[in-house]
């Protein structure tokens, strides 16, 4: 009797093992799982002169975030170390400026900026420009202002 008591209580134990190495897997699974993510439910935060972004991706290896510049507004001329970015418009006209030349992106273009190129992005238009910048590795403390030229 004492025997299958022993056995019933080393089941249990294992049952309970193997329950729990079940969890942590699941737990696991769920950490690496495709999620859906929109402008609604993504991470907001505000930058510059009352523009919006929205961390779509937010990892190490990558970072895509949807910005809204109101029009009149610009970021910081500045570039990236190690980061490579791209960014595509989505609606609206944006005007980017890429080592001294200026580039004006419409609906659905998109350019590439390589590390260590310095870029500012300004919308001069008349309306609201949303883009998507792309970044790989994640540019987040990559950053390196750079002065504009007063010539």
């Amino acid at each position: 009797m004492k025997n299958s008591v022993s056995f019933a209580a080393a089941i249990r134990i294992y049952t309970e093992r193997r329950s729990l190495k079940w969890r942590r897997n699941l737990a696991r699974l769920e950490e690496t799982r495709a999620k859906m993510i929109s402008k609604e439910t993504a991470e907001h935060y505000i930058w510059g002169q009352a523009c919006d972004g929205w961390h779509l991706v937010k990892n190490a290896e990558l970072s895509v975030i949807q910005e809204r510049m109101p029009t009149g507004t610009s970021e910081t001329r500045h570039y990236h170390s190690t980061a490579r970015q791209f960014f595509f418009v989505l609606s609206g006209t944006a005007t980017i400026e890429i080592n001294g030349r200026r580039e004006v992106l419409h609906t659905h273009e998109g350019l590439e900026v390589p590390p260590e190129t310095p870029h500012q992005m300004f919308n001069e238009s008349s309306q609201a420009v949303e883009f998507l910048v792309v970044s790989q590795p994640a540019s987040h403390g990559d950053r390196v202002l750079v002065e504009n030229d007063k010539t």
